[in-house]
C-alpha cells in the first residue's frame, strides 16, 4: 500500500508522452519494500511504459572508502535483485543532475525516493528544476511521513512520540510488490552502466578519501541486513529491552548502517518485530520508530542541524557561560583520533568505531560527552565529535548520527543539575558505566590485546 501522504510532487511540470518511466534510486538502495520503486512500477504499468532504474554514483561530503565499498556491495546485489524483475538499474559516475540528464529527454516522468539531508534536498531541487516533465518523491524510508506526523520541529520524544503513535494504525501496513509489465524493448539505448563486478577496480577509479578502510565485521547489502535482522530476532530481541545497554553483551541489531543506505526498510524491520511475540519488540520498536525518526523530523525542519548553534538556547547558554572552565584534562583531536586519553573505556569506544564502522550506542553517548569535557571550548567539540561520527561511522552522515552528537550536548534532552563544564548538560562519567555493565570486558575487546 502506498498513502497518498507518500506521495509529494516535487515540481508542477506535466507528464510527458516519451518512452520511459525513470526511477532515480538515491536514499533506498533496495528492491523490496520500496513505495517509491513500487510507484514507478505501477506508474508504468499503467502508461505502458518501460522502467529505467538510475543510480548516480557521486562524491558525497565526509563518504570514504569504508563507505563506498560497503554501499557498492549492496548495489550489486540490488542491481541482480531487480534485473531478475527485469528492470534494469544503471549505476554511473557523477553528480545526479548531470545523471539524469542523460535521461530526461526520454523520461514521462521522474520518480524518486525520499533524501532528508540538505545535500538530498539540494539534488532533488536542481533535478525538478531543470527537468521537463514531472518529478515526484515518494516516501519510503521513514515509517510515518515527517510532514504528516508534526508540522514542526519536535523538542523530545515526548512531544512527538503521541504524533506518531496516531498515526502508525495507518502508515504500519503490509506491502506489496508488483510485477512490471513491459520490459525495456531492443531500441532502448541505455547509457552503460559501470559494472558492478568488481567493486574493487571501481574504487580504483574514485576520487575519493582512501585512508578509512572497508570494515572487517560488516558486509554491505539487502541479504546480509535479512541475515542480521534473523538473527537478531532469534538470539538477542528477548534480552534487548533490559540488556540492550550492555556494550560487553551485544545485545544490539546492527541494523543502522543498513538503515543509513537504505539496504533494508524500517517497515520491513518493524513489521517483522511486531509480528513477534517477543518481551523486547516494544523497546526496539521505540527506538526504531519514535526516536529515529525524531532524528528525521530534526534534520528536516532545522537545516542547520549540523551546526553548534542548532542546539537549544538553553543548551548554548550554559555551555557557554562554562566554555572557560578549567578542564581536567585536554586533548588534541589526533589524540582523540588516534584514541590516547587517560580513559581506556573512552579509547576502546574509539577503536570499536575504526576498526569496525560501528560503535555501541551507549558508548557513543559517553564518547561524545567525554568529547565536550576533554575539549578547550564546546563548539569545537561539537565539530570534531561530529568529525570524527562521520568519518568512521557506517551510519554516520545520517539523520540519526547528527542527533546523537548534538544530544551529547543538550538537544532533545533537559536541564540537569548544574557543574564544571557541563553546566546543566546531561553528564555521564566512568562511575556510571560501571553501574550499568562490567566495562573491563569492552575494554579488553577493542584495545591492543584484544580480541575482536
Amino acid at each position: 500500500m502506498i498513502q497518498k501522504e507518500r506521495i509529494r510532487a516535487l515540481n508542477h511540470k506535466p507528464r510527458q508522452n516519451r518512452a520511459w518511466v525513470v526511477y532515480w534510486m538515491q536514499a533506498a538502495q533496495r528492491a523490496d519494500f520500496n513505495h517509491a520503486l513500487e510507484y514507478a512500477i505501477r506508474t508504468a504499468n499503467a502508461s505502458r511504459k518501460s522502467l529505467v532504474a538510475v543510480f548516480a554514483l557521486t562524491a558525497y561530503p565526509e563518504a570514504n572508502l569504508r563507505h563506498y565499498q560497503f554501499m557498492l556491495e549492496g548495489l550489486a546485489q540490488t542491481q541482480n535483485i531487480l534485473a531478475g524483475r527485469g528492470i534494469e538499474l544503471v549505476v554511473r559516475v557523477g553528480r545526479p543532475a548531470e545523471v539524469l540528464a542523460e535521461y530526461s529527454d526520454k523520461a514521462d516522468t521522474i520518480v524518486t525516493d525520499d533524501g532528508y539531508l540538505r545535500i538530498q534536498r539540494d539534488w532533488r531541487k536542481e533535478i525538478a528544476e531543470t527537468i521537463d516533465c514531472e518529478m515526484i518523491e515518494v516516501i519510503t524510508n521513514v515509517i510515518v511521513p515527517v510532514q504528516t506526523a508534526s508540522d514542526k520541529e519536535n523538542f523530545s520524544a515526548g512531544t512527538l512520540r503521541p504524533r506518531i503513535h496516531r498515526q502508525l494504525e495507518a502508515f504500519l501496513t503490509g506491502f506489496k510488490s508488483s510485477r512490471l509489465d513491459s520490459r525495456l524493448r531492443g531500441t532502448d539505448k541505455l547509457p552503460q552502466s559501470l559494472p558492478l563486478g568488481n567493486i574493487d577496480a571501481i574504487i580504483k577509479k574514485l576520487n575519493i578519501d582512501r585512508s578509512v578502510p572497508a570494515s572487517k565485521v560488516f558486509l554491505g547489502g539487502p541479504a546480509e541486513a535479512s541475515r542480521r535482522l534473523k538473527a537478531f530476532i532469534s538470539q538477542k530481541l528477548d534480552s534487548y529491552g533490559g540488556q540492550r545497554n550492555d556494550p560487553s553483551l551485544d545485545i544490539q541489531s546492527h541494523l543502522s548502517p543498513y538503515l543509513h543506505f537504505g539496504q533494508i526498510s524500517p517497515l520491513e524491520i518493524a513489521l517483522t518485530i511486531a509480528g513477534t511475540d517477543s518481551p523486547g519488540k516494544d523497546a526496539f520498536l521505540e527506538e526504531l520508530i519514535v526516536r529515529r525518526e525524531l532524528a528525521f523530523n530534526y534534520v528536516w525542519y532545522n537545516r542547520r542541524y549540523d551546526e553548534y548553534n542548532a542546539l537549544p538556547n538553553w543548551a548554548i547558554n550554559t555551555l557557554n557561560v562554562h566554555a572557560k572552565d578549567k578542564r581536567e584534562y585536554v586533548y588534541t583531536l589526533e589524540q582523540f583520533e588516534n584514541a590516547r586519553t587517560h580513559d581506556p573505556a573512552w579509547n576502546a569506544a574509539q577503536m570499536e568505531m575504526v576498526l569496525t564502522g560501528k560503535m555501541h550506542n551507549y558508548m557513543r553517548m559517553y564518547w561524545g560527552k567525554k568529547i565536550l569535557e576533554w575539549t578547550r571550548t564546546p563548539r569545537k567539540a561539537f565539530e570534531w565529535a561530529l568529525y570524527l561520527n562521520n568519518k568512521y561511522q557506517l551510519d554516520g552522515r545520517d539523520p540519526n548520527s547528527f542527533a546523537g552528537v548534538a544530544w551529547c550536548f543538550g538537544k532533545h534532552d533537559r536541564p540537569w543539575g548544574e557543574r564544571t563544564v557541563f553546566g546543566k548538560v546531561r553528564y555521564m562519567n566512568y562511575a556510571g558505566l560501571k553501574r550499568k555493565f562490567r566495562p573491563e570486558a569492552y575494554i579488553q575487546k577493542y584495545l591492543p590485546g584484544g580480541d575482536l
